[in-house]
Formats: C-alpha cells, sequence, structure tokens
C-alpha cells in the first residue's frame, strides 16, 4: 500500500507514525515544507520518497505540486498534524481515496459545528457561539452570562484559550486574541476535566484510553508555578463511563473512521458534558503517556489499523501513568534540578522516563507550550499509588534558572 504523509517530521511526534507506516510494509511517500537531509534518521529511511514543498500550508500550491509529482494517486493520504488535516482531506476527495472527507474533517476542526450537532443528537454540551469581531464577542457574553472561554474556532490544545470571569478579564482577552480570524464563545463549564481518546477502525473504536488533567488546562495555563499532571487510568473510575459513552456517540455523530482520536470532557454536576474532540491523536506527550500505562507501541498500531484494518491484540492495560511537567523556577538557563535524585532513589523502578532541560539549557516559554521545562513519567499498576507519585514528584522536583 502506498501512503502520502503529509508534514512527516512536523510535529516531532509525526516521525513515528511514519516509522510505524514502514515497519507494518506500507510504502511511506512524504511531503513536507523542510529539506530531506533535515528529516530524522529513521524518518529519512522510512520514506520511499519526499517532495518538499515551499509551504506545506499553502494546500492550492502543495495540491498543484502533488499532482505533478505523481505519475498515480497513492491509496491512502494520512495526515495527523491538525493544520494539515484539511488538505489531507482534499486530496482524498480529489483522487477518491478512503478516509475522512472535507466536510467530516471540518466537523472535527470547527468546534461551534461540532458543539451543534452533538446538541443536536442530544449530547450534553455547553452553549455558545461564533465571532468574527469585538462586538461579535461582546454580543456573545451578554447573552451567555459570566463566566465563559473564549478559544480559536479551529484551534489546537488549550492554546489562545481564555476564562473570563469578569469584564476585567474580557479586556485582557480580547486583544491576545486579536490574530485569531474566528473566535468561539462558550459557557464556562466547571467540574474536573477528562480526556477520551480511541484508536478507531471504520468507525469502531478497538482501543480506549481515559485521562485526567491535574489541574483542569485552563487553570495550568494560567498559573506558572504549577506542575501540570495528566493521568492515565489503568481502570477508570466508575464516573468516567458516562464520559466513555458521550465520547462513543460524539465519534458516531461526527462520522469518524479509521485512526486516533481525542476528546476533552468535564465531569459537571455528576453529568458528562463534551468539551471538544479531534481526529487526531494527543499532543502533550500523551501518546507516549499511552504507551507506558499499555505496554504498547501507539504509532505502529495506528498504521496497522490504517493499512491493515488490524486492531492490536491486547487492549487491557498492565499499568496506570502519569506525566509531570515541570517549569523552571526564574528566568533564564537552568542552574540547577533539585529533589530528582532523592525521588528516583525513592520511586526508580517506577520512573519510566525523565526528560528534563539539562543544566545550561535556556528555558521554554511556558506559556507557549504545555511541555514547559521537561517532564517524567510514572507508572504503577494501581492508580492512586500512580497519581500519588506524580504529585510527589510536582512538589519535591525543582528547576531553577537565572
Amino acid at each position: 500500500m502506498n501512503v502520502l504523509f503529509l508534514s512527516p517530521s512536523w510535529p516531532p511526534e509525526m516521525n513515528g507514525y511514519v516509522q510505524g507506516l514502514a515497519r507494518v510494509g506500507a510504502t511511506v511517500l512524504g511531503v513536507g515544507d523542510g529539506p530531506r537531509g533535515g528529516l530524522p534518521k529513521g524518518t529519512h529511511e522510512a520514506l520511499a520518497a519526499y517532495l518538499r514543498v515551499p509551504a506545506i500550508l499553502d494546500e492550492d500550491d502543495v495540491v498543484a505540486r502533488i499532482e505533478q509529482a505523481m505519475p498515480r494517486p497513492p491509496d491512502r493520504v494520512e495526515a495527523l498534524w491538525e493544520p494539515v488535516m484539511g488538505l489531507a482531506a482534499r486530496l482524498r476527495e480529489r483522487w477518491g481515496l478512503p478516509g475522512l472527507d472535507v466536510a467530516t474533517t471540518r466537523r472535527f476542526r470547527d468546534k461551534p459545528t461540532m458543539n451543534r450537532l452533538v446538541e443536536a443528537a442530544g449530547l450534553a454540551t455547553p452553549p455558545g457561539g461564533r465571532a468574527t469581531t469585538v462586538a461579535e464577542v461582546r454580543s456573545l457574553v451578554d447573552q451567555l452570562g459570566l463566566p465563559v472561554v473564549l478559544k480559536p474556532v479551529a484551534g489546537a490544545g488549550s492554546a489562545d484559550t481564555f476564562r473570563v470571569h469578569d469584564a476585567a478579564s474580557l479586556e485582557a482577552a480580547l486583544p491576545r486574541l486579536a490574530h485569531v480570524p474566528e473566535v468561539a464563545v462558550e459557557a464556562f463549564v466547571t467540574g474536573p476535566e477528562y480526556t477520551y481518546e480511541t484508536l478507531s477502525i471504520a468507525g469502531v473504536p478497538v482501543l480506549r484510553s481515559v485521562c485526567r488533567y491535574w489541574p483542569n488546562t485552563l487553570e495550568a495555563r494560567q498559573k506558572e508555578w504549577i506542575s501540570p499532571i495528566i493521568h492515565a487510568y489503568r481502570s477508570p473510575p466508575a464516573e468516567a463511563a458516562g464520559g466513555v459513552a458521550l465520547g462513543d456517540a460524539v465519534l458516531s455523530t461526527l462520522g469518524m473512521q479509521t485512526g486516533l482520536t481525542h476528546m476533552e470532557w468535564f465531569l459537571s454536576a455528576g453529568q458528562a458534558v463534551f468539551g471538544e474532540v479531534a481526529a487526531r491523536p494527543p499532543g502533550a506527550r500523551m501518546v507516549d503517556l499511552m504507551n507506558v500505562a499499555g505496554d504498547i507501541d501507539l504509532f505502529e498500531a495506528w498504521a496497522r489499523a490504517v493499512v491493515h484494518g488490524e486492531a492490536p491484540e491486547h487492549t487491557e492495560r498492565p499499568y496506570s501513568a502519569a506525566i509531570v511537567f515541570k517549569r523552571a523556577r526564574g528566568q533564564g538557563r537552568i542552574q540547577r534540578i533539585d529533589g530528582l535524585t532523592e525521588f528516583l532513589a525513592k520511586h526508580g523502578r517506577w520512573v519510566a522516563s525523565v526528560d528534563l532541560l539539562p543544566i545550561g539549557a535556556p528555558r521554554r516559554d511556558w506559556r507557549a507550550t504545555f511541555l514547559s521545562d521537561g517532564h517524567l513519567i510514572v507508572r504503577h499498576p494501581d492508580d492512586e499509588t500512580t497519581l500519588q507519585m506524580a504529585m510527589e514528584a510536582a512538589a519535591t522536583i525543582h528547576l531553577s534558572a537565572g
């Protein structure tokens, strides 16, 4: 099978999917705007051919260059980076290939549209609307009442997302959204925030995952001192069953086919309430987290589902796992790391990976990346023990910059 993969090395986790395709026997053809010589060695070797284009987000130009370079269409077109998913859908429609078409892709990317369809299906979702001007934002805020959430209509993760609880926070958020062409305005939902991931084949989930954010992502985005945690359950709590049922219904409503999905939802007053969903894998190293929890290679499992329509043999998790993101104190370059040696001495057998910025490295902008200044992953067969280890790492391991 010939698989055309868009943006094979950006973001960096795309390399895993490209290499997974090659391992399951696909002939992988890459299209990107970086030089082939700059690709990681494993990705360079996994690609049978590579077309470099001036700008991968210039859809019309990319379509024309691909058609000029390829004598006949591939068997599939795959894209897992959200900004190029629309381009992939256009190519599938143009060539009559399987996978999400343009309309379905838009349903998974346009937040007000997905909310409207989810609500029409009788599923719980926050009220809201879309705005292209400051006046329209203010009008929706007046209609919905405070608090509300402002976020891009077509965005990924919690970037450019703001909780507005009073007039001052509204005035502070509006200039920071000036670069966003269209904004979704939604009523703010209270309650803990969870995720629901699937690997689906022909619209049927064959592998499921439930995670919880500690704390909710908006709070984690607003307070620098927080070390955000994402906890992947081995055995999700009983109250998560509503989120799983909600997620399955959402995927059916929006028309998911084969691939990885990522949904965020809230447990509000005992009810699972829809947040948003994407027909792509989660970011923030969550696929690595899921791999650690399940002793699985989801990069290859995804590729096997796409190429051969095969589900993983084992879907029960042997572990619970949690990832802890660390933010350094101070500005400048990392000067020291405290508490790590002691933590490893105490919990070393349960630490799956440590990837903190080294001494001398410049701090990252914590507002721009959820990955912050590095992370570590812990795992244990028991959910509560895993979470307590993660909380301990958040409280006792410190990076200092200066």
